[in-house]
């Protein structure tokens, strides 16, 4: 590519992406750092009840909620008398392209059928692409998927080209681009030359899609146990996941509900690496993309991204890639259930902590997704040897991201780590202030923005903008 073909598109960016989402962001901006977030939401026109019909009419959603019984016994074999929590999870390997991307995927499908658009495109090399593929196969519309799929050495890893099986197989064109900066430049092009609808992972669209997720869990767990869950763990990259499902708890009643967030620990190795590129061993629902998007949303494809992840979690957890592959064979071995690794991620975090809380209290994994030869661990794992990645059986607290892969050899070894929250909080504090345009003060509508964005007090916000503006004297 040319840098001045690279700089034509993307000084086009804004006016690409506004004819591509139909999304007027500049009406919604109340101050320097604030927008107005829930009328973003509100203004798609599409509540609770019309997502749920327009799902149900292209086979998503209503997904089986299966107690894990036997996972459970076996946490309580490696708990203190009187712990280890009842393990439930959400089956959504039952939706048509077998994730609960289907959610997201069907109301921007929708959306792109209603406004006339001629097909959707979407830049993703994980499950979204089968499932806008999917959609767009439903409502007869074209489809584009943008992958990064492989290194410069030509190298793919395993699962990204499982997935570009499943979205051609539903009749998608996929171009499969190797690691660098040229995945949006190229994004950009595809939007601009086909008039296709942005089926960006960060609209509104995506995230309202989620929302039945959440609400149908806690609607199902209250149905068959007489209350809600205590615990729900979604697995957690961009920020949509727990975004939606948070938002669908509080719909359902489930206020109380604490909301956690788990992500595979990739510390260390950095996503736009050509050399660490194929170094991770999952796709998403890592660090890499978890820690990033949680301390600034806004670095994705449209201008204000739909998913705020730190409005809505209560806890933020990692497990490492031994753990997230041990808790898929246990799951396939003792519960004849084989999934993929993005829902086994949240169960291996519900695993460990179900041996903190009581017996009668509930844990919901709100998802799993189908499983293939390219998801299989076996695939990621020789990957991973050939990269020269030692993979051996033994203690998890020895992994070493892009180094060493360690299977726990029992599971009581299966001990999740906390993140901590305040320095999230702290960090995104931070970077939004740096983001002041110059000459602008903040102001008290940014300051109640900013509470809520962290989930904390304005006194919070108000120290620390203090503390930010003596470091900079």
């Amino acid at each position: 590519m040319s840098t001045d073909s690279y700089k034509t598109i993307m000084d086009q960016k804004a006016d690409i992406m506004r004819a591509s989402v139909g999304i007027d962001y500049e009406k919604y901006t109340t101050g320097p750092l604030s927008f107005d977030y829930e009328a973003m939401l509100n203004d798609t026109g599409y509540d609770l009840d019309a997502i749920r019909d327009i799902q149900s009419r292209s086979a998503v959603g209503d997904t089986p909620l299966v107690e894990l019984k036997n996972l459970t016994e076996l946490v309580r074999t490696v708990s203190d008398p009187g712990k280890g929590a009842r393990l439930f999870v959400k089956d959504e390997a039952a939706n048509p392209s077998g994730s609960f991307k289907d959610r997201r995927a069907s109301l921007s499908a929708f959306e792109a059928k209603k406004k006339g658009y001629p097909g959707i495109a979407a830049a993703t090399s994980g499950n979204y692409g089968a499932a806008v593929a999917s959609q767009a196969a439903k409502a007869g519309l074209g489809c584009i998927i943008v992958q990064e799929a492989f290194d410069s050495q030509g190298i793919a890893q395993p699962e990204i080209a499982e997935k570009t099986r499943a979205c051609e197989a539903y009749g998608a064109e996929v171009a499969r681009l190797s690691v660098g900066p040229e995945l949006f430049y190229y994004f950009l092009i595809v939007l601009e030359e086909t008039g296709y609808f942005n089926a960006s992972l960060y609209t509104p669209y995506s995230i309202l899609g989620i929302e039945t997720l959440g609400y149908e869990l806690a609607v199902q767990v209250n149905e068959r146990e007489g209350r809600f869950p205590d615990l729900v763990i979604a697995t957690h990259a961009g920020g949509g996941n727990v975004t939606g499902t948070a938002r669908g708890l509080i719909k359902a009643g489930a206020a109380d509900t604490l909301m956690v967030a788990a992500s595979v620990d990739l510390s260390g190795l950095h996503m736009a690496s050509d050399r660490d590129f194929n170094r991770k061993s999952f796709t998403t629902g890592h660090t890499g993309f978890s820690v990033p998007f949680s301390t600034w949303p806004d670095r994705t494809d449209v201008p204000r991204n739909a998913a705020r992840s730190l409005r809505y979690m209560d806890r933020f957890v990692t497990v490492t890639q031994g753990e997230v592959f041990y808790m898929t064979e246990a799951l396939a071995a003792i519960e004849g259930m084989e999934r993929g690794p993005a829902g086994n991620t949240s169960l291996a975090a519900a695993f460990a902590i179900a041996r903190e809380l009581d017996r009668e209290q509930i844990i919901v994994v709100q998802e799993t997704e189908y499983t293939g030869a390219g998801k299989h661990p076996l695939g990621q794992l020789n990957l991973a040897k050939q990269m020269g990645i030692d993979v051996r059986r033994g203690d998890p607290r020895e992994n070493r991201p892009g180094k060493a892969i360690v299977i726990p050899e029992h599971p009581s070894q299966i001990t999740p780590v906390e993140m901590d929250l305040d320095r999230l909080r702290r960090s995104y504090l931070r970077k939004a202030l740096d983001s002041l345009p110059e000459g602008e003060t903040v102001t008290e509508t940014d300051i109640a923005f900013l509470a809520a964005e962290i989930k904390t007090g304005e006194t919070y916000v108000r120290e620390a903008i203090e503390s930010h503006e003596r470091t900079k004297r």
